[in-house]
């Protein structure tokens, strides 16, 4: 039974030692495997390289490059076709600014010519008015050499003639009265002159309006250094005033300006300018008054 017992013992031992002696030889042979697949692929690495190093020929290395290069191209064309849309952009801005740069300038041009027109217009009415004034009033005479051959024509004192004649209720119509009805008094008063020329310049009967004035002057009134001294104060330019005439008309205006002989004064409804002769003040054919004491 001992013997029995102990060679049962040295069988399972005996097996044992060849499961652990199997054991191992298989963990060998794994390794051994293992170091194997390790060196295929490392060979493999090995080969791959030197084909890429070599000439490109690697596979995966060519199909990059193919996809590499299809972005490239397909960039390209993205990029040239950006380029023909922001150039014809760029052309279409050019053109459109071209021809709104000469249209404005011809608006302006066009703009600058009636504007100039304008202004001439202006002046020639003006002028033209100035001159009926002073072919009514007579004032002008001792500047205007026309209005010099009028004295030698008319032989006499040459200075109380101005005063004479002027006539201060034809020069307030020149601004109150269209131009027909202006040249309407011109004519009129060219009739009622020209059958009077043989007589004296100084008859009463030469100017049917200045028996209907006092001889006497009723204001005090000069010019000295660009300033009009009247009825006992001074006046500047700019200076607001009303301007009464013999009409009983009251008008808000600004003295333009103060010359030799006579002062500019600009009517503040409708900024037309009219001018006032000192004769006229003297006489009190028009009568300023300060606007803070109207």
């Amino acid at each position: 039974m001992a013997g029995n017992t102990h060679m049962h013992i040295t069988n399972e031992d005996t097996e044992d030692a060849s499961e652990t002696d199997l054991a191992k030889h298989d963990e060998d042979d794994y390794v051994e495997i293992k170091e194997q697949m390790y060196q295929d692929k490392l060979a493999s690495l090995k080969r791959q390289l030197l084909q890429l190093q070599e000439g490109g020929t690697l596979q995966e290395y060519q199909k990059r490059m193919k996809k590499l290069d299809q972005q490239y191209r397909e960039r390209l064309r993205n990029a040239d076709l950006f380029l023909q849309l922001e150039t014809e952009q760029v052309e279409r801005n050019y053109i459109k600014e071209k021809k709104a740069a000469v249209k404005e300038f011809d608006d302006k041009k066009v703009e600058l010519k009636e504007n100039l027109i304008a202004e001439l217009e202006e002046k020639k009415k003006m002028i033209e008015n100035e001159k009926l004034t002073m072919e009514l009033t007579g004032d002008s005479m001792e500047v205007k050499p026309i209005m010099t051959r009028k004295l030698r024509r008319r032989p006499n004192d040459p200075v109380p003639i101005p005063d004479k004649r002027r006539k201060p209720a034809p020069a307030q119509l020149n601004y109150l009265l269209t131009d027909e009805q202006i040249m309407e008094d011109l004519r009129t008063l060219n009739k009622l002159k020209s059958p009077k020329r043989p007589v004296s310049p100084s008859s009463p009967e030469h100017l049917p309006a200045i028996p209907l004035e006092a001889p006497a002057q009723r204001y005090e009134a000069r010019i000295e250094e660009g300033k009009l001294y009247y009825d006992k104060r001074w006046y500047n330019k700019s200076q607001a005033i009303y301007l009464e005439s013999k009409e009983n008309t009251k008008i808000s205006c600004v003295i333009s300006s103060v010359g030799t002989n006579e002062i500019w004064v600009r009517k503040t409804s409708d900024s037309t300018k009219m001018r006032i002769y000192l004769g006229q003040l003297q006489r009190g054919a028009f009568v300023i008054r300060r606007r803070s004491a109207a």
